[in-house]
């Protein structure tokens, strides 16, 4: 099995891997798929309009994930990797105000987001929660074009045939490819133990069948440039974010009030965890602006991982660059493993899949760079997924603010725990992180759809909106 520390942790926008990334980069398919002009249709037949349809937990919360935007801006061509935040509404605006979209390469095409973008409550896709339908029409509204994408959680997207494919292609993956290909935690730390490597040094093995160590670390770098800007960006930020909950920013007041502190060398007993919380409320309040960010292995988590990282570069004298690149590497192979064997997307298992993957990659991540075992690095990562088991994805109003920006502070300070824990230890314990793994899974698919990012129950219909 072999999923890049890129498929894990990819430069886009906020505020949802799934619900704003994954939906975006869809509508750069269909049209793709438009241009390639590989599939049947009438002979002089052109595509004159465009209509979309939004289904699951995107047709619920897909306003205040900024869905119908990403789709909108999708068909204009924009990408998530490059798009500007800066920009997005005036181009949503003008493509209102028009009602055609033109891409780049294409013709004009009619699109009214008012009528030919419908967010359907009513009929779910079968293949999973997040579905989406794109069609094509001629001059006289006859159907030329239907796809059916489903966007699976941290920006990924598959048509119907891909997922098919997928569930057909069974737990074994794509074995052999690598010279490590672990699918779970006990072939990963066998493996490390036959091998004398570290995980981060199978992960990195892996990774340079791709691509080579030069390419390698300047892509790491940029990952950590971009959470680094991230953090600092949100740090430097107030008001009030986007949305009608009237949400206020606070990183930057918190992070002002423990710098006062710090430079009166005021004892807090709390001051790790302070900065912690601190480094992660600032990624998610820039998420939940639109800005940009990483997925880490989602936006909803995305403050996580960096938290946790900055944390170290705080605290830990001996961090340096190879370590940051270590910890990357660590906490791919810990999130790839989650991602196969169950999910990172709320939608599928609730903000377990999403904050609790974030927490165990991270835990894994920092206990790696302290100097432990892959045994105590798999005991870390346990530890911080287990004491996610179970928690809802019930975002107030469908905005990925509260309870989203908090918990990933208490997912980031977990993570520290587990790894202070883990590393404290000699790598034995009671319950394996695959275990962990496929009871995320169970619970996931126990769990009542309306705590599975629709807002249809938990502190979504709990908490009266302000």
């Amino acid at each position: 099995m072999f999923l890049s520390v890129f498929d894990l942790f990819k430069i886009g926008i906020g505020p949802s891997s799934s619900h704003t990334m994954g939906p975006m980069s869809a509508a750069g398919r269909f049209l793709d798929e438009i241009l390639s002009g590989d599939w049947p249709k009438p002979q002089g037949a052109v595509v004159s309009r465009l209509s979309v349809s939004l289904h699951g937990s995107l047709a619920f919360t897909g306003v205040g994930h900024g869905t119908d935007r990403a789709v909108i801006l999708g068909l204009t061509g924009a990408l998530p990797q490059t798009v500007d935040p800066d920009r997005m509404d005036a181009a949503v605006a003008e493509v209102s105000e028009a009602k055609r979209v033109t891409p780049p390469g294409h013709p004009s095409y009619r699109f009214d987001p008012a009528s030919d973008l419908v967010l359907d409550r009513k009929q779910p896709l079968p293949g999973h929660a997040n579905g989406m339908a794109f069609s094509a029409y001629d001059s006289d509204d006859r159907l030329l074009l239907k796809r059916i994408y489903y966007s699976i959680g941290g920006g990924f997207v598959v048509s119907e045939e891909e997922l098919q494919r997928l569930a057909a292609k069974g737990p074994e993956g794509k074995a052999g490819e690598v010279p490590h290909p672990f699918r779970n935690a006990r072939e990963m730390l066998a493996m490390a133990e036959a091998s004398g490597r570290s995980i981060a040094e199978m992960k990195r093995a892996n990774e340079e069948t791709r691509q080579s160590r030069a390419e390698l670390d300047a892509g790491l770098d940029a990952i950590w440039d971009a959470m680094r800007g991230c953090i600092e960006r949100g740090l430097s930020q107030d008001g009030i974010m986007p949305g009608g909950l009237k949400v206020r920013r606070r990183a930057r007041h918190l992070h002002d009030t423990l710098q006062e502190q710090w430079r009166q060398n005021r004892p807090n007993p709390l001051l790790a965890n302070d900065w912690l919380s601190v480094y992660a409320m600032a990624v998610n309040e820039e998420n939940a602006a639109g800005g940009r960010v990483v997925t880490a292995p989602t936006n909803g988590a995305a403050g996580v991982v960096p938290a946790v990282m900055r944390y170290w570069l705080h605290f830990h004298p001996e961090a340096d660059q190879n370590g940051i690149r270590d910890f990357l590497l660590t906490a791919a192979a810990v999130g790839g493993i989650i991602k196969h064997n169950a999910s990172i997307s709320g939608a599928e298992v609730g903000c377990q899949g999403e904050v609790g993957s974030a927490s165990a990659m991270a835990a894994a991540g920092l206990c790696a760079v302290m100097g432990g075992s892959p045994e105590q690095v798999e005991n870390a990562a346990e530890i911080a997924l287990e004491h996610h088991l179970g928690m809802t994805c019930d975002p107030i109003a469908g905005l990925v603010q509260v309870p989203c920006i908090e918990r990933n502070a208490l997912g980031a300070v977990k993570a520290v725990t587990a790894a202070s824990l883990a590393i404290k230890g000699d790598g034995k314990h009671f319950v394996p992180l695959d275990a962990a793994i496929e009871t995320m899974r169970q619970t996931g698919l126990d769990m009542n759809d309306k705590y599975k990012e629709t807002s249809l129950g938990g502190l979504a219909v709990n908490v009266v909106e302000c």
